[in-house]
């Protein structure tokens, strides 16, 4: 579904529901000569029927909203305005090409119908097309130049493309309008985030704080710029609030889970991930964090879960098959921890990747069986260096000597580590167990805990029973 901000909807449709005119056109009063005329049935004035459909839309029930309108006049219905209406809540609704059809018939018999354009353009802009929605924009206020809510979505596009120029005069046009629009006060404080001008920013944050007390954007948008600052009790202070108002809002529970993140209190950061993939599984960005987490905590049956979840809605996100990948090892499915290492290969072709997958493929079946991979990535890799010499070694399936010299001289001891836990894996797979042994401690012994190899080493270590560092 894609939505459009709702709140200028609900806006709309109060505004429309206090327009005297436009009733008395669909509801005219009983004639003076049968003042003994019924009363209309409740909920078939117009007033009634949207005021019903405000308080659905409130709600986000787009059908119960959507099925107000079919209860309207016909005279009413046939409107510019509650046609632009229906028109924005099928948009609501994710019913685009419904709402297109009706705003385009709109736009066509009324060329300079500004509300209609901009409606057009939120359309633009769920379908993603920044383009058009960007020109059917400015073709409005060249018509209404002084148009609050075209000149925010401008400077909120000029401001996506990093145009900050542009977007801080779009900003201030608004505010020269309106100081107190909510959006431009939190656009024009992106701006300043931009610009590294954080105290201009929380000015602005500050003031649309207290002018929309009800409203979480600014408490979150601030929230940010504390998180970005460091000043990470003040950001989780605002997010607590902003929670307090909107339980269920997805970005509030990440942010959340974010910023507990930074202070390094994980045990409470793992349940607002948790807590904002059950809002929205279908979402990527909680699973980086809650897989990591869970990873970390031991936790290897939750952690491949979301690791696996990540790569299906993010398979550009290399990071998720590497802990697929590691995942998979843990538990010695060992094709599957290849097919993940080859993914990863595919998006970053670097050489602990390459050896991770030859070394999986190693143990799922024959030796030689990367061989032919392995050709292209020794071409790949720079020649003569500890890791072209590896990845050599894996394909030669001999020269183990020469590489332990070469590792022993390895001033780099991130390097060096890596290199020590592939020569050992290297042992390992070829039924030299003692010599392995030796090797993996080594590799304990160099505590480069920030690598992958680091933490596979790990699990071996514990697995055997060896002595841990």
């Amino acid at each position: 579904m894609v939505n459009i901000n709702i709140r200028p909807l609900r806006g709309l449709l109060l505004l429309i529901i206090t327009l005297p005119v436009l009733f008395s056109c669909a509801s005219p009063p009983p004639p003076a000569t049968t003042p003994s005329a019924p009363m209309a049935p409740p909920m078939t004035d117009t007033r009634s029927i949207l005021s019903a459909a405000a308080e659905l839309l409130g709600k986000q029930d787009y059908d119960g909203a959507l099925a107000c309108f079919d209860r309207l006049e016909s005279a009413v219905a046939a409107s510019s305005e509650m046609r632009l209406l229906k028109a924005s809540v099928l948009s609501s609704a994710g019913r685009i090409a419904e709402a297109r059809g009706i705003v385009e018939g709109i736009i066509t018999g009324e060329p300079d119908n500004t509300e209609a354009l901009f409606v057009l353009s939120t359309l633009e802009s769920a379908g993603g097309k920044d383009r058009e929605q960007k020109a059917t924009l400015e073709r409005l206020i060249t018509i209404n130049p002084n148009h609050v809510q075209a000149l925010s979505a401008l400077g909120d596009i000029s401001l996506r493309s990093k145009s900050l120029k542009a977007a801080a005069e779009y900003f201030d046009r608004v505010l020269a309008l309106e100081p107190d629009n909510g959006d431009a006060l939190i656009g024009r404080a992106g701006v300043y985030r931009y610009q590294r001008q954080p105290k201009e920013a929380e000015t602005l944050l500050n003031k649309a704080v207290a002018r929309y007390p009800q409203w979480t954007r600014p408490l979150t948008e601030r929230a940010r710029l504390y998180q970005g600052a460091g000043f990470y009790e003040d950001a989780l202070r605002d997010l607590d609030k902003a929670e307090k108002l909107n339980g269920d809002d997805y970005w509030i529970a990440v942010d959340r889970g974010i910023v507990l993140t930074d202070l390094r209190r994980k045990k409470e950061a793992l349940p607002e991930f948790n807590r904002a993939i059950a809002l929205d599984p279908t979402v990527f960005l909680a699973y980086v964090y809650s897989a990591g987490i869970k990873d970390e905590f031991g936790d290897y049956e939750g952690a491949e879960h979301d690791y696996g979840m990540l790569a299906k809605l993010k398979p550009d996100y290399y990071f998720a098959f590497e802990g697929l990948g590691l995942q998979k090892m843990r538990k010695k499915r060992w094709a599957e921890a290849r097919d993940a290492f080859l993914e990863v290969y595919k998006r970053a072709p670097e050489t602990n990747y390459a050896l991770l997958a030859s070394l999986c493929w190693m143990r799922a079946g024959r030796m030689a069986d990367p061989k032919t991979f392995l050709e292209t990535a020794l071409k790949k890799a720079t020649r003569d260096t500890t890791e072209w010499y590896m990845l050599r070694l894996y394909h030669d399936l001999s020269g183990d000597s020469d590489v332990a010299m070469r590792i022993d001289k390895e001033t780099n001891p991130v390097l060096k580590a890596q290199m020590l836990y592939y020569l050992a894996s290297y042992y390992d797979v070829r039924g030299n167990t003692n010599l392995a042994n030796r090797y993996y401690a080594q590799v304990d012994e160099m505590s480069q805990r920030a690598t992958l190899e680091w933490r596979l080493n790990q699990s071996v270590m514990k697995e055997r029973n060896l002595k841990i560092n």
